[in-house]
């Protein structure tokens, strides 16, 4: 199909229904910017643009037949082009944007708690409850709160299995590809999700596509409007006059995503990511450095944004994925915590056991400075006295772990080489 034929389609529609029917028509369209999302990912953005807005205008603007339009997606009505930083909405009139945050129409979408636990209680499911609001609770319309998935609870009534039918119905590209390219900070604050704990951020409803390769607010505003995180309370910055919002993971079902969305970043490499897991569990440093630079070398390039591409991130990036690798691996065995000291291109991690046979583990990363190390060696055994330095195996051994039972680590970074000495 060329493109005049696609710009012009639902108009020619909407003229046929009317001439048969004689009446103007009413145009319902949901997700109207998922193929926008398709094309960020994808490298074909403009020429969509492009595209939306000529269907669009014809559709929604020049349309004689037309009685009224209701367009669902979740990015708002200023979402802008990347170059010409204008609306693909900016040819239409009497436009009225809802967002989540918005109160009106707040009591028209999804379930309520009483309709949810009314439904259990038909279906003689009384007892899962709890299990269900954990699973599926938690999204937020205006003041509107307890607001279930309707998809996710007819599927689950139906099944009567608990698992993630709504994260399931959509490839989440663009979402994985903002995580997992985006800068340290962003990463951090998804680690820090994942262990149930809340961030308070600055939310900008108006998302516009080219602010999110450098606006971090641009991501999280995108995650809120997607249902991934859920607003837990609001403040206005008097001084800025910005948003703030407390955001947490919606529920479980967006946690189960996640996890499952970073366990296939390490796929590329195959086995060799779980056999580098298996080797830091058995303290097996030479496995350990031949499974480790085999995963540097695959998955490196993978976590560094291929629109500004930088040796000297890719370090950082890889870190931190690899950190937020370790989060979803070994959640249920260790509790993970990572810090970065900006500047001095050192990264550590520590893992503390959930169960006491199992051992503690301190890790080290550090970037080569050929300025000061003259091989890997030298960078692997700074890295080592890091650990020292700090301190943490005392504080370790505070929290009731004998010295016997830490193991720590040096990794050293060159490029994508690898040295791991312990």
């Amino acid at each position: 199909m060329d493109d005049y034929s696609a710009i012009s389609s639902l108009g020619t529609l909407s003229e046929f229904l009317y001439r048969y029917y004689g009446r103007k028509v009413i145009i319902l369209l949901d997700e109207y910017d998922t193929p926008l999302q398709e094309a960020w990912v994808y490298g074909y953005w403009q020429e969509m643009v492009e595209l939306i807005r000529g269907l669009f205008n014809s559709t929604f603007k020049t349309n004689p037949y037309l009685e009224r339009a209701v367009m669902t997606g979740i990015t708002s009505g200023h979402i802008a082009s990347c170059e010409a930083k204008e609306s693909i909405f900016s040819d239409l009139n009497h436009l009225t944007v809802v967002t989540s945050t918005s109160e009106m129409y707040g009591d028209c979408f999804g379930f309520t708690e009483e309709e949810v636990f009314s439904a259990l209680d038909e279906y003689g499911m009384q007892d899962k409850r709890t299990d269900v609001k954990r699973w599926y609770d938690g999204f937020t319309f205006g003041e509107h709160r307890d607001i279930y998935n309707p998809w996710s609870i007819i599927n689950y009534l139906k099944t009567g299995r608990f698992a993630t039918y709504w994260a399931n119905t959509s490839s989440n590209g663009l979402v994985d590809k903002l995580i997992r390219e985006g800068s340290a900070e962003i990463k951090i604050s998804m680690e820090n999700l994942l262990k149930g704990e809340h961030l308070q951020k600055e939310i900008d409803e108006q998302i516009i596509f080219d602010q999110l390769d450098t606006d971090e607010s641009a991501i999280w505003s995108l995650f809120l409007a997607s249902g991934y995180l859920k607003a837990e309370s609001y403040m206005l910055n008097e001084e800025t006059g910005a948003d703030i919002y407390e955001l947490a993971l919606t529920n479980k079902e967006v946690q189960f995503m996640f996890r499952k969305m970073i366990k296939k970043w390490f796929t590329r490499s195959g086995t060799v990511y779980n056999g580098f897991i298996r080797a830091l569990l058995q303290d097996d440093i030479k496995s350990m450095n031949a499974y480790m630079n085999r995963v540097a070398l695959s998955t490196f390039s993978y976590f560094d944004s291929g629109r500004n591409p930088s040796a000297e991130t890719q370090p950082e990036r890889f870190y931190h994925g690899f950190v937020l690798g370790l989060a979803v691996e070994l959640a249920d065995r260790y509790i993970i915590t990572s810090n970065r000291e900006s500047g001095f291109g050192r990264y550590d991690v520590v893992m503390e056991p959930k169960n006491r046979t199992d051992n503690a583990i301190v890790m080290e990363f550090k970037v080569r400075d050929s300025r000061e190390e003259a091989s890997l060696e030298n960078t692997a055994d700074a890295a080592l006295k890091q650990i020292r330095d700090q301190r943490y195996e005392a504080v370790l051994e505070n929290s009731g772990i004998s010295r016997e039972r830490i193991r720590s680590y040096g990794f050293a970074f060159e490029g994508k080489e690898v040295l791991i000495r312990g």
